[in-house]
Order: C-alpha cells, then sequence, then structure tokens
C-alpha cells in the first residue's frame, strides 16, 4: 500500500507539473494547431502516467480524472474552447484545480438562483415528489450507511441470489462514483470557492434515458461530451442530413466517445485486453436514447406515461443491459474483487497511520 501511495504521489506531481506547462506555455501560444502541438507530448504524459498504478480506489479516480477528463478539456484549451478558457482560470492555481478535478464552475450566476439553488438543495428531500423540508446531510449519511453496508454484504456474496449481487454493484458503483467526485471537488469549493455545478443530480429517479444520461448521471461528462462530441458532429452535419438526423447522430457519436473511453479505463484497471462488450452497451443506449428522443418529438404531449412507469422501464433497461454488457469485463477479471480486497487494506492503513502519529 506505501509503494502505491508513492506512485500516486509522484503520478499527480507530474500531472501537475504538465498542467503548470499548459498555462505558462501553451496558452500564450495561438490558439489552433499550434496550441494543440504545443500539448501532444502533454496528451502522451497524461495517458501513460496511470499506467504506474495497480490498485482500484488509486488507479480508477486517476485514469479517469487525466486519462479522460483533462485531455479532453485540454483538447477544447488547444482551440480556445471549455473550461480551460472561461474567466475563473485566471491563475495558475484555478487552472490547475479546472483542469485535474472532475468540476465544472457555474458561469456568474445570479445571487438569487444561487441562494434558491442552496436552499433547494439543503431542504429538498428527492425522494418525497411533494419536496418536503428534509436536510440534504440526511441523504448524504444515508447513502454513506448504505456504502458500508453493501461492503459488509460482500462478504456473503456466496449465499446470495445473483440478480441481488447485481443490484449492489449498481448501488456500490453509483454511491461510489458520487463520493469519491464529491470528495475530490471539495478543495474546489473551500479552497477557491468555487460556485460548482451538480456532478449528480439523484439518478436514481430518472423517467427516461434522455434524462439519465443528460440530466442526472455524471453531468461532468455529458458536459464534456457535448462540447467534444455532440455540438461538433451534429454542426457540421446539419446542412448535409437536416436537423432531425443530425442530432441524432451527434447522440451516436457522443455514447460511441464514451464507450470507448471506458474500454480504455477497463484496459487500464484490469490490464486486459478490450472485449468491446461496454462498446456495445454504450452504442445501444445512443441508439435507443435517439429513439426515444425522436418518439417524444412525434408524439408531443398527446400522450405521456406516468412517470412511475417510465422510471421503472428506465431503471430496468439499463439494470439488465448493464448486467448483460457493463460488468461482465470487469467480473470476469477480478477487478471488482480487487476493489473489495482493497477496502480492508486502506483500513488497515489509517489505523496503522493513526496509531504512528498518536
Amino acid at each position: 500500500m506505501e509503494g502505491e501511495i508513492e506512485s500516486f504521489i509522484k503520478v499527480w506531481i507530474i500531472a501537475i507539473l504538465c498542467f503548470s506547462y499548459c498555462y505558462y506555455i501553451s496558452s500564450r501560444l495561438p490558439k489552433g494547431i499550434t496550441r494543440l502541438l504545443s500539448l501532444l507530448p502533454v496528451f502522451y504524459l497524461l495517458i501513460i502516467l496511470p499506467l504506474d498504478l495497480h490498485s482500484f480506489h488509486l488507479g480508477a479516480p486517476t485514469t479517469f480524472f487525466l486519462v479522460w477528463l483533462a485531455t479532453f478539456k485540454l483538447l477544447l484549451f488547444s482551440f480556445g474552447k471549455g473550461p480551460l478558457s472561461s474567466s475563473p482560470s485566471k491563475n495558475i492555481f484555478h487552472f490547475i484545480a479546472i483542469a485535474s478535478l472532475p468540476i465544472k464552475i457555474r458561469q456568474n450566476p445570479p445571487q438569487k438562483f444561487i441562494k434558491n439553488t442552496i436552499i433547494k438543495e439543503i431542504n429538498t428531500n428527492p425522494f418525497d415528489p411533494n419536496g418536503s423540508r428534509v436536510p440534504k446531510s440526511i441523504l448524504v449519511a444515508i447513502k454513506v450507511l448504505l456504502l458500508a453496508l453493501i461492503i459488509k454484504t460482500y462478504e456473503y456474496r456466496a449465499y446470495l441470489h445473483p440478480y441481488l449481487t447485481l443490484l449492489l454493484y449498481c448501488l456500490h458503483m453509483y454511491i461510489g462514483i458520487e463520493t469519491v467526485l464529491a470528495l475530490v471537488a471539495l478543495p474546489a469549493r473551500t479552497i477557491f470557492g468555487f460556485e460548482l455545478e451538480p456532478q449528480f443530480n439523484e439518478p436514481y429517479l430518472t423517467t427516461s434515458l434522455q434524462d439519465f444520461w443528460g440530466r442526472r448521471w455524471n453531468l461532468m461528462v455529458s458536459s464534456v461530451l457535448r462540447e467534444t462530441a455532440y455540438d461538433p458532429i451534429r454542426r457540421a452535419s446539419l446542412e448535409i442530413i437536416g436537423p432531425k438526423w443530425a442530432q441524432f447522430l451527434g447522440v451516436m457519436s457522443s455514447f460511441v466517445v464514451s464507450g470507448l473511453m471506458h474500454e480504455a479505463i477497463y484496459y487500464y484497471l484490469s490490464r486486459a485486453r478490450p472485449t468491446w462488450e461496454v462498446t456495445l452497451f454504450f452504442l445501444i443506449q445512443g441508439a435507443s436514447t435517439g429513439i426515444e428522443i425522436a418518439a417524444k418529438k412525434a408524439a408531443g404531449d398527446t400522450w405521456r406515461p406516468h412517470k412511475v412507469v417510465t422510471r421503472v422501464l428506465t431503471l430496468g433497461f439499463l439494470t439488465l443491459t448493464g448486467n448483460w454488457l457493463f460488468f461482465p469485463q470487469l467480473l470476469r477479471n477480478g477487478v471488482h474483487e480487487k476493489g473489495i480486497k482493497e477496502y480492508s487494506l486502506i483500513i488497515d492503513f489509517v489505523k496503522a497511520g493513526l496509531r504512528y502519529h498518536s
């Protein structure tokens, strides 16, 4: 564990030096091909750095932050677009935070909007459609307790039904990712005072695939994909195939890119050759989302199923396709086993550190 932490520190020191180079050198160059060429060594380093990490809990977030989010943000930055080219990145520390962390800064939000949003986030219980006044901290505590319960339940997986185990994996993935993203975004809130966009929007309350992928699940990724895949493809094909098919092509391109990036992350975690199952998963999600959008436009307001029905159908579809294509590659290569075992190692490491300092 100590050797892995040393590698983790080295990886992030080099990454921070790369972002510093981007701020002091690349930002002075003309945007476009010239700046893009200056960033090629940085892209290379960001891609190979996570290969030095072998643990799940340090390797997975680092791969996601550097190989996917940071490279895509820098790609936009090379053409003077994206979050790194906006006003909040006015100094080196802001630039590094925006480049390295999975955050999206809310651009000049009106004070009234901020106040209302904060009040809503603090007081609204998303389980209650009537919006009863319940502190959000209670919901956070419930998720933390649920995560601990899931981890403890893994000890009895041999006695659980496969569908119940699948449900545990789905809940673990959601709560785990949301917790990690919230923790790493905390320094940006506290140190720099950034007003950040939410990273998740209670995805278990989704009522459609469009709602899930576009408005509720991992919104940082949705934002990056919109700028790097959806908008460019839709604009480029608009006059050729028309707005309807241009939108569908933009949606499909976003899901194709997402699938390929997930294949890359799976490789970093398992070091096994890709099987393209997860890419097929996202192709199915993209095609289904595109068909859903077209169907809703065709139906208009003439017929809308009840939210309970659409919620069950959407979550059921995501679970079934995930069980078929999203999870098998991770399960076959024992990535889940490695992650589960690391919890005990992390606890022992923390205990040893506390004993040393006491």
